[in-house]
């Protein structure tokens, strides 16, 4: 009978194996990895023997009271990694596969969208969908709802504008809190109680535009003739900052600012107090209603979104 081939012993090779070698790795020793794995000792320290016959090569050293890998030993744990963290992937794809979860997903936000609660989210959403490729597009206004009408994004958390389609389906979400603000500096900052409409149209307000097909121009809580339109949150906040205008902002975007005296509240007669809410949507095609995936990071969002507030 021939001796099998080193081709063959390669071919042998099975994931438990594998898996043994990263045990006695990551724990640090055979005891420590029979423990773990709920084995006997002397069949942890077969399996690494059996491994290193397979392999032609001795992965640990064995002289001193805690095995350490040898130089090949360092080499081939990546390797080993590297396969077992890919029959990971296969096995989740597969599952999901079998759930009906979607392989891809591309999802709109608003701005407004407290940014540490999408991160909380997209988090919890990576280990509970590892094999889901996600894409993110952060927009203002009615590019959230166009994007989902057109079909780029599935879903989509925007605020609730006119000329959407009644082919989009929408619900509430989550509430942001919006106040209105001007740098310290500003002349309608050193102004004392509210603000009457007179007051501020005499001022530039700085005003979020509205890049989308779907509602251009649309504008809301636009109080002054004069206006600056802005293309996203973040330069619209730098310029508040400078003082050149003053307007509308979510509160977590601005609280720091707040605390530290580098911009004041408004209170604005015609907005009807020093603060006000924002409605966010979940919003989707009617005909394609939101997959597992899109539907568990929509409830993951509205709840972070809760718990930044």
């Amino acid at each position: 009978m021939d001796a099998p081939t080193s081709s063959s012993l390669a071919e042998a090779l099975t994931l438990d194996q594998l898996r043994l070698f990263l045990s006695v790795l990551d724990s640090g020793s055979f005891s420590a990895a029979a423990r773990a794995l709920r084995r006997a000792q002397s069949a942890v320290s077969y399996g690494i023997a059996n491994l290193e016959r397979q392999l032609d090569v001795v992965l640990f050293d064995r002289a001193r009271r805690t095995p350490t890998l040898t130089a090949a030993g360092e080499e081939l744990a990546a390797e080993a990694r590297a396969v077992c963290a890919q029959v990971d992937r296969l096995k989740a794809r597969a599952r999901g596969i079998a759930r009906g979860v979607e392989p891809r997903l591309a999802i709109a936000v608003d701005h407004m969208f407290p940014l540490p609660a999408l991160v909380r989210a997209l988090e919890a959403f990576r280990e509970r969908f590892p094999t889901v490729a996600l894409t993110v597009h952060t927009e203002a206004l009615g590019a959230v709802a166009e994007l989902v009408v057109a079909g780029t994004c599935s879903v989509g958390i925007g605020a609730a504008v006119p000329g959407v389609p009644d082919t989009i389906e929408r619900r509430p979400l989550a509430k942001v809190t919006m106040v209105h603000v001007a740098a310290a500096k500003h002349p309608l900052a050193r102004r004392r109680g509210p603000l009457s409409a007179r007051v501020v149209r005499e001022h530039v307000q700085l005003v979020l535009a509205d890049r989308s097909r779907l509602t251009q121009d649309y504008a809301v809580g636009v109080f002054s003739g004069r206006t600056w339109r802005v293309l996203d949150l973040a330069a619209k906040h730098a310029l508040l900052r400078a003082g050149l205008g003053w307007g509308g902002m979510p509160l977590h975007v601005v609280a720091d600012d707040l605390r530290r005296k580098r911009l004041a509240r408004l209170h604005l007669v015609e907005a009807g107090g020093p603060s006000f809410e924002a409605v966010l949507f979940a919003m989707h095609r009617g005909a394609e209603p939101p997959g597992p995936a899109a539907s568990w990071l929509l409830e993951r969002l509205g709840a972070t979104c809760d718990e930044n507030g």
